[in-house]
């Protein structure tokens, strides 16, 4: 197996725990949501989760061969309260995850029914750890709030100013500054429900770090912008185009749902 992971059937996730053992660990992610097992709460026994973004912080798109990825500079954006307690999470990136039809995409599936694709909001814990590094490898470290991607005919209007510059990063490599403030809190839905539980990062090396926030709510996005996303290609401009059976493409980035065990997976009703 090549050291260069990734979604064929040579390299795809079934591989990936010989190189990466944490990818067999009993905490990953994602996971099948079956919202009639979800503990309930409300935000009325607990802080409700709050998030602040500075959009002129959205730095620069790029193409690192496997989806699109945002990187932000994180300084005045935090995320707290929920399952998150008093610690402050902090914005390093957003990315997204899509399929090659709109029937499937997403990472986390509910009751086996899988979605367009979905948007991972990455953060890390500011108040116990000083580097995203150090974050990554501890068990409260990482903070994602997933979205859901709902195909439709509607573009996505903040959504819009990621794709409509995808095709500047085609290869595997290419990035490009934003030109346009990006808003993250205008991608998230305006029904504030979610589930949670912890999980692990659902790409190499698979770190059980990560306290999963997942919006109940997908938000709409056009056909046309998830074509964007599929026209993205896996490979260096200077490199050849691998012959897989994706074509060199980047589409059905996602991993399949892992079981939960004994996690405890909730639910909690926002406003």
């Amino acid at each position: 197996m090549s050291s260069h992971w990734g979604y064929t059937a040579e390299n795809g996730p079934a591989h990936w725990a010989k190189q990466f053992p944490q990818a067999s660990g009993h905490r990953q992610s994602p996971i099948d949501i079956s919202p009639s097992s979800a503990k309930k709460g409300s935000e009325l026994n607990a802080a409700p989760l709050r998030w602040r973004y500075a959009s002129e912080k959205t730095v620069s798109l790029a193409n690192p061969g496997y989806c699109w990825r945002v990187d932000v500079k994180g300084d005045g954006s935090e995320l707290t309260g929920g399952p998150l307690g008093s610690d402050i999470y902090k914005l390093e990136q957003f990315h997204s995850h899509w399929g090659c039809t709109d029937d499937k995409g997403s990472e986390h599936t509910v009751d086996g029914v899988s979605y367009a694709g979905e948007l991972h909001l990455v953060h890390w814990n500011t108040t116990k750890y000083a580097t995203f590094k150090e974050a990554a490898s501890a068990p409260d470290g990482l903070a994602v709030l997933g979205v859901f991607f709902q195909a439709s005919d509607h573009p996505h209007p903040e959504l819009e100013k990621i794709t409509s510059l995808l095709q500047f990063v085609l290869h595997k490599g290419d990035r490009v500054t934003l030109p346009t403030e990006c808003d993250p809190s205008k991608l998230l839905p305006s029904t504030k429900t979610y589930w949670t539980y912890e999980g692990s990062l659902t790409t190499p090396p698979c770190s059980e770090s990560v306290i999963w926030i997942v919006f109940k709510t997908p938000i709409e996005v056009s056909r046309d912008q998830l074509d964007e996303m599929r026209n993205l290609n896996c490979y260096d401009v200077k490199e050849e185009c691998p012959c897989n059976e994706l074509n060199g493409k980047v589409i059905n980035n996602f991993r399949p749902p892992l079981p939960l065990g004994n996690r405890e997976l909730r639910e909690i009703g926002g406003h």
